[in-house]
């Protein structure tokens, strides 16, 4: 017993010491491993934050694939139809072109002051038609692809709450099938509400434009491409900026809500979800980046246009050159291919062909603010 306590005071140090060692190795250990165990939770945890927004991308970009496929075989087929009957009937050429043939088989139907009336008539009627048509299908084309990224962009959200994605859900608000369905219809605004002032405003720059022009002046492809071009950017600089959207949906509701709450604060209009996305669509119309988009897809659309075979055929061709009063007839029977039916119609496909445009949508569709 003797021999153990003097054994314990002469090595009680080295004792204490070594098992204070080894407890604190022990505690390291405890603390290392219990920190891998959370470095292993984590990087499991992130993994699978990964591969779950891998798989959100992927749903993403293919939903985004059938938003266009939707625009392009559903809801512009419906629009365009109906807007270019609207366009034909309010910018009806042929009764000056009967007037003229009747003029010309029987010289004394007409007198010298009819016939040059007609003949600037039909001249100013027949860049109208066909500037109002590149505007239309360019214009339309481009809005209902907006409409329908902005819906689709807000319906995936909507049922996007089973995938975990956060940054979905905190813009999650659900949309009912009555304002969808009023908010495409909307794309029928232009050929019943807004072609009328379209019209007017496009006469007016093609009035400007074609003043100095006369009917024995020569044009060719260079020519004509640049008069369409100078209509369109006098229309597109007339009045306020972006006045043109007014052609093409209503006012902005918040102004008539606002002016309504204004006179009956006890009773406030209520702001639907369909007043959301009317708003959110005007915005984007109104942007700089959509401006840009317009302008591309114009030039693109007319520069198309003047390379058509129907300019090309005939007795002469338009890159050679001819006379305006020959070349009035063939723009009249061109304007019609330019608002066909959108399985036909080679200006679409122009149209979203443009590097631009599709970058537009794109950006518009991930929400990364085109407006």
């Amino acid at each position: 017993m003797l021999y153990l306590r003097d054994l314990w005071r002469r090595h009680r140090r080295k004792v204490l010491v070594t098992a204070g060692v080894l407890g604190s190795g022990y505690l390291l250990y405890k603390l290392y491993d219990a920190h891998k165990r959370r470095l292993i939770d984590l990087e499991r945890q992130l993994a699978n934050e990964r591969e779950n927004d891998e798989f959100i991308k992927a749903q993403i970009q293919l939903h985004f694939e059938n938003i266009q496929r939707i625009a392009d075989t559903t809801t512009l087929p419906h629009a365009m139809p109906y807007l270019s009957c609207r366009i034909a009937e309010d910018l009806n050429l042929s009764h000056l072109m009967e007037r003229l043939v009747k003029g010309k088989d029987q010289p004394n139907s007409l007198s010298s002051s009819e016939k040059l009336e007609l003949w600037d008539r039909l001249k100013i009627l027949s860049f109208t038609r066909l500037v109002v048509s590149i505007w239309a299908v360019t214009i339309l084309s481009l809005y209902i692809r907006v409409q329908v990224n902005i819906l689709g962009r807000h319906l995936y959200i909507d049922t996007a709450r089973g995938l975990g994605s956060s940054y979905l859900l905190e813009e999650a608000d659900l949309i009912d099938r009555d304002d969808q369905q009023k908010f495409l219809a909307s794309a029928d605004f232009l050929a019943n509400h807004g072609l009328p002032k379209l019209i007017s405003s496009m006469q007016t720059a093609a009035t400007e434009v074609l003043k100095a022009k006369q009917l024995r002046d020569f044009f060719n492809t260079a020519i004509l491409h640049e008069t369409i071009m100078q209509i369109l950017d006098m229309f597109l600089s007339m009045g306020s900026p972006h006045h043109w959207v007014d052609c093409l949906m209503p006012e902005d509701p918040r102004l008539y809500k606002l002016a309504k709450t204004s006179s009956d604060e006890t009773n406030p209009p209520e702001f639907t979800k369909f007043d959301q996305l009317m708003v959110e669509t005007r915005e984007v119309l109104s942007s700089a980046e959509f401006s840009n988009v317009v302008e591309l897809s114009l030039k693109a659309v007319a520069k198309a246009l003047v390379e058509e075979k129907g300019f090309q055929s005939g007795g002469g061709n338009l890159t050679n050159g001819m006379p305006l009063a020959r070349l009035l007839p063939r723009i009249a029977q061109i304007c019609p291919t330019l608002v066909e039916e959108p399985s036909k119609n080679q200006f679409i496909q122009i149209i979203q062909s443009v590097p631009e445009v599709g970058l537009f949508f794109t950006l518009l569709y991930s929400n990364m603010s085109a407006s």
